[in-house]
């Protein structure tokens, strides 16, 4: 569509299009203006003016920006010569940046009057031929610019003739990575998109995706064109979907990325084009031939009234000049005329186009500017920029180094007239613009930041707000905002909570020096403790009203409204239109509160009997808010069922509806106890289940409803809760914030967790088990959404207490709430897991890391390939180790042993603290050496049982024995392990009668030391000892260690001393031979032995003074013929020996 065209008059269009013109809807002014003061001409330093002339500008005031530039700004400035090239670029993250020469400059545009917390940084450019401009800059960084630390901006310039700068990281200035790139021909444009990358334009239009690899050095590649299904087609076909190659001779003339969008947009002589861009792809979606399509439609909108317009359309000329996107859609500069004009103008024409994502839709609007200027060249006309608020986007700003011309781009009725604002005075000149926070702002070279304000603005409220406010604020103390702020008389709170206010009211209207200066006064930036917690009691005093505000101007709503006019007052009739509009309200003051510098100045509040952070709180107000609009939705659909729990929750807030008004108004009105109704739709539920029979239709439905409204209001708050989490983000420099405990997780009476608890437990034990195998999939599905936001609650307050400060602060209170997560994670899971919901339960075992549950899973459907792939998905967080444990604790030890080759090193770096079984992975995965040293250690370490001991040795003599280890070092192992064997033998071989005696189990006895088995073998229990059992004790004595050499002598005398007892001496008494009376003794078997073995007697025996010194030979001692014996038996073998 187009609008219609002016009447002409002399020359070819003296006047321009007559339509109507809307003033500029800010969504809110943004940051602060301060008055201007003088201006000063030459290439002085920039200094602040009160305004332009009324002359000069009727519907619009130039204000300043912002407070004082930063000092090396205006440094650079001054010392710039004359015909030094500057160009500045406002982004609207509020950063702004200036070229100054090879000097970049930036900084971040401050949000109070005092400078002192702007960032600036200054940079310095590479050496080019060719001058510097601001488009040749980006900055870019993976959190949102607004609110993105300094040490995570990363900033590219590059020189038209290709040389690329890098610094990953603006904190440090002297930090950087410099690249040539081929772009085939001079630079024109650099712009930030997704992903931390850049886009790089050429004159021609060659696109290259520039970003840094790990060592910081910028890497980039060709834009991807024409991809995606239409690769390969040709251009016949392809133009049937809207992809053509650009003509060789195109000249790019802007480069537009739309981040809410993901969309980057060319703009050249011919055509503009359009990518989806992704964090590391892009594809190209639609090149549009945008001459074909708007030439004739320019050409008919400026000279369609002309006799001879089918001559004229044929020679004339259109440039399309920049390009800017909107609310109201994409919005292309251009500039047409004709060279047989008399005189020949430049005529100015905004075309607002509808893009429909693959498309551009056919219908779109063209406006003629009064813009007109004399055509100069073509290159003139290039000089021209836009500059477009993105809401409403109906008025536009073009701007040239000397003007700055307000206009319709035709989109809408009303607003004000076009306006020329001129920048000409001695020295002065705009510099360079942008949108920031929905405002143009531009860079004078006199006046600094610029914003181009509309007189006499709209406020931005909703409708008749402003009013509503106007009398809430009859009563409010008079304050001068012009005066100098004085603390000299104490203002009362209520009063306090009046001006501020005031303040806010002066915001919406676009008076942002008055805003500032009234919370200035209340609030000054040294002002003490006490101040700050009095702040946050009003701002969500002010901020409750706003979301529980009685709707005044509903005539039903006239006689309940209370008599104080504190409140704000809405206007629409229809409850959800009511809830919208206080949204948008609460939108309006969050930005208040950010441009006057107040939202990074708010500490915490108590709520729900804890400390909360106050920005999270505001943010709390308005997830209701949505979670109301969700309610409210519910209600039109399930009338019956809300209305009973919408009286149940009133009833139980002795809240009464006035005959003017339904319960819903009521309950509706007060949005910040919205979530009483959930406890109340339990009740709902309850009572009817057991009303209706279980056959019955109303029966399941009134539980699948109730699901229904509790999972959409708390997945709306959570969305907006994520989806707008940059809006109450906490500054870098604020203090160490409490534990944050959503509204979503509070566990009170009638609090989301308790009625989430409830609800599973109803669905589980009243519903699921009467239900048919579809509902009880529709009842899991629901169950698991809502179990989804119990369990992100508790994920949301353990996050908050890992980011206290200093790290650990919080640590015991961490512990205590992750074992009550983990717990009541389990609770809730296990269930589902019982009745085989195995889908559901995967779900959220998987997001919530539930590892127990997952194995238990997996177990009982014999899943391993699952379990495998768990694994590996959750590597990071130790899985495997978790899965080994729990084998163990069951005594699965066979699965534990018998993971894929993949998990071997897993499990071997596992069973390190477990060498009782790391044994039998090595034989399993024929490491025998591993497995050799592990027995041989633990054998070596067991000091408690005998049977174990001896199988270590025997398993490690196997392994070595299978083992590869060179011939000396493997039979110095196996002789070890021999020699432990033979020491075991000891033990093994006790008497089974004696072991009967002491009461021993062979298979449980504990491992014996040399000591004992030595005391066991000749004590009086061991009735049968024999020679052997004394020679066995005798062989012991060289297992005790040699610094034991005394006991070792005493020990052979006791050895010895016991087997002399164990003979009757007396029946030798009538023997003339001593050899022959003892020769069957086992004393002298013993001999015997030795001397078999080669035990020399004459040292090894004990001298036979010492043997009849024992106590255990006092009874022989008395017969002199023993002696005899003994001493005559003595010399015998000795001298046989020798």
């Amino acid at each position: 569509m187009f609008t219609p065209r002016a009447n002409p008059s002399s020359g070819r269009r003296q006047q321009g299009r007559t339509t109507g013109r809307k003033s500029v809807s800010g969504a809110a002014a943004s940051l602060l203006f301060s008055p201007r003061r003088t201006s000063l001409s030459a290439r002085s330093t920039p200094t602040r003016v009160q305004s332009h002339s009324a002359a000069d500008s009727v519907n619009y005031d130039v204000q300043t920006f912002g407070s004082s530039l930063p000092v090396k700004v205006m440094e650079a400035l001054t010392m710039a010569d004359v015909d030094d090239h500057i160009s500045v670029k406002v982004n609207e993250s509020g950063w702004a940046w200036m070229v100054c020469g090879e000097r970049l400059i930036l900084w971040k545009i401050c949000q109070t009057a005092v400078a002192k917390l702007s960032v600036c940084k200054e940079l310095q450019l590479p050496s080019s031929e060719y001058n510097y401009t601001a488009d040749l800059v980006a900055v870019s960084s993976a959190a949102p610019l607004e609110t993105a630390p300094v040490q995570s901006i990363s900033v590219l310039a590059v020189a038209a003739a290709g040389t690329a700068r890098l610094w990953t990281s603006l904190a440090q200035e002297g930090n950087y990575t410099e690249t040539d790139v081929d772009l085939g021909d001079l630079c024109n444009f650099v712009v930030a998109v997704n992903g931390g990358s850049f886009v790089l334009s050429s004159m021609k239009g060659r696109l290259l995706r520039a970003s840094a690899d790990s060592s910081g050095k910028l890497q980039y590649r060709a834009l991807q064109q024409g991809q995606g299904m239409l690769s390969g087609i040709g251009r016949r076909v392809s133009s049937l979907f809207g992809i053509l190659s650009p003509p060789a001779n195109d000249t790019l003339h802007s480069v537009l990325w739309v981040g809410g969008a993901s969309s980057l947009y060319t703009l050249t002589s011919s055509r503009l084009s359009k990518w989806e861009v992704d964090d590391s792809w892009e594809h190209q979606i639609l090149s549009w031939d945008a001459q074909r399509a708007l030439t004739e439609s320019i050409a008919d909108a400026i000279w369609g009234s002309e006799s001879n317009y089918e001559e004229l359309k044929e020679e004339a000329n259109v440039m399309y000049l920049d390009m800017k996107h909107s609310q109201a859609g994409l919005v292309v500069l251009a500039a047409a005329w004709h060279l047989s004009d008399t005189p020949c103008l430049a005529y100015y024409c905004l075309v607002t186009l509808q893009d429909n994502g693959a498309a551009i839709s056919d219908q779109f609007t063209v406006e003629v500017t009064k813009y007109n200027p004399p055509f100069q060249s073509e290159e003139a006309l290039q000089a021209t920029r836009l500059a477009l608020p993105r809401s409403p986007g109906t008025t536009a700003f073009l701007y040239t180094e000397e003007l700055v011309f307000a206009c319709s781009t035709g989109t809408s009725r009303g607003g004000l007239p076009d306006e020329k604002i001129s920048f000409n005075s001695p020295g002065d000149g705009v510099r360079g613009g942008g949108c920031c926070v929905n405002l143009p702002v531009f860079f004078s070279q006199n006046s600094g930041l610029v914003a181009v304000v509309a007189r006499q603005s709209a406020s931005i409220l909703p409708e008749t707000m402003e009013d509503s406010l106007c009398s809430s604020l009859t009563a409010a103390p008079e304050v001068s905002v012009m005066e100098t702020p004085t603390r000299a008389e104490p203002v009362a709170q209520e009063d306090k909570t009046k001006l501020l206010k005031m303040a806010f009211l002066q915001f919406c209207r676009n008076d942002l020096v008055g805003a500032q200066m009234v919370t200035d006064e209340l609030f000054p930036a040294d002002g003490d403790g006490e101040e700050g917690a009095e702040l946050d009691g009003m701002v969500i005093r002010i901020n409750l009203d706003l979301v529980d505000d009685y709707p005044a101007s509903d005539p039903r709503w006239a006689e309940s409204v209370p008599d104080e006019s504190a409140g704000f007052r809405l206007t629409s009739l229809i409850i959800l239109h009511q809830l919208e509009d206080k949204m948008k309200a609460h939108g309006f003051f969050m930005n208040f509160l950010l441009q006057v510098g107040l939202l990074d100045r708010l500490g915490h509040v108590t709520v729900r009997s804890s400390s909360m952070a106050t920005r999270l709180l505001l943010c709390e107000h308005a997830e209701k808010l949505q979670a109301a609009m969700l309610l409210k939705n519910h209600h039109t659909k399930h009338g019956e069922l809300v209305n009973q729990a919408i009286g149940i929750a009133l009833q139980r807030n002795n809240a009464a509806v006035p005959p003017s008004l339904t319960a819903a108004d009521v309950f509706f009105r007060e949005v910040s106890q919205i979530s009483s109704v959930f406890d109340c739709l339990l009740d709902e539920e309850e009572r009817s289940l057991k009303e209706n029979p279980v056959d019955s239709v109303q029966w399941a439905e009134v539980v699948l409803t109730v699901n229904n409204i509790i999972k959409d209001m708390l997945q709306a708050a959570g969305q907006y809760r994520e989806t707008k989490a940059f809006m109450y983000r906490a500054s870098e420099s604020s203090a160490a914030e409490p534990e944050y405990s959503p509204w979503t997780a509070s566990g009170a009476v009638g609090g989301v967790r308790t009625v989430i608890s409830r609800q599973h437990d109803i669905i589980l034990r009243s519903v699921y088990p009467h239900a048919d195998s579809e509902l009880r999939s529709a009842l899991c599905e629901q169950l698991v959404a809502l179990l989804d936001i119990y369990l992100g609650g508790y994920v949301a307050q353990l996050t908050s207490l890992q980011q206290q400060r200093p790290p650990g602060a919080q640590q015991e209170r961490y512990n205590s709430l992750e074992m009550e997560y983990s717990q009541r994670r389990s609770e809730l899971l296990a269930p589902l897991l019982e009745l085989g919901q195995y889908q559901w339960v995967a779900a959220l075992a998987e997001k919530y890391c539930d590892f127990d549950i997952l194995v238990q899973m997996c177990e009982q459907t014999d899943n391993q390939s699952r379990l495998q792939h768990y694994m590996t998905k959750f590597a990071d967080q130790n899985f495997a180790d978790f899965l080994y444990r729990w084998y163990m604790e069951k005594g699965k030890r066979g699965k534990l042993l018998s993971q894929p080759a993949a998990h071997h090193q897993q499990l071997a770096s596992f069973l390190q603290s477990h060498q009782h079984l790391s044994w039998l992975h090595h034989i399993h995965v024929h490491d025998y050496c591993s497995a050799n040293r592990t027995l041989y250690s633990q054998a070596n370490m067991e000091t408690h049982y005998f049977v174990k001991k001896k199988t270590l040795l025997a398993l490690s003599k196997l392994t070595v024995l299978a083992s590869n280890l060179p011939e000396d070092e493997l039979n110095k192992q196996v002789n070890d392990i021999v020699e432990q064997e033979r020491f075991l033998l000891h033990q093994e071989t006790l008497p089974r009668q004696l072991l009967e005696e002491k009461q021993q189990n062979p298979d449980t006895m504990p491992l014996l030391s040399a000591h004992n088995l030595i005391q066991l073998y000749i004590c009086d229990d061991n009735r049968r000892a024999n020679e052997y059992d004394f020679k066995k004790a005798l062989d012991l004595l060289e297992y005790i260690d040699e610094e034991e050499a005394e006991d070792i002598d005493s020990m052979k005398c006791e050895i010895f001393g016991k087997a002399l007892r164990r003979d009757d001496w007396s029946s030798a008494d009538g023997t003339d031979d001593p050899l022959e009376a003892a020769k069957d003794s086992i004393f002298v078997k013993i001999l015997l032995k030795l001397i078999q073995e080669g035990v020399p007697l004459q040292t090894y025996l004990p001298d036979v003074k010492e043997l009849l010194e024992l106590d255990d030979l006092s009874g022989l001692k008395s017969k002199p013929y023993f002696e005899f014996v003994l001493r005559a038996n003595y010399e015998h073998y000795r001298e046989v020996q020798m």
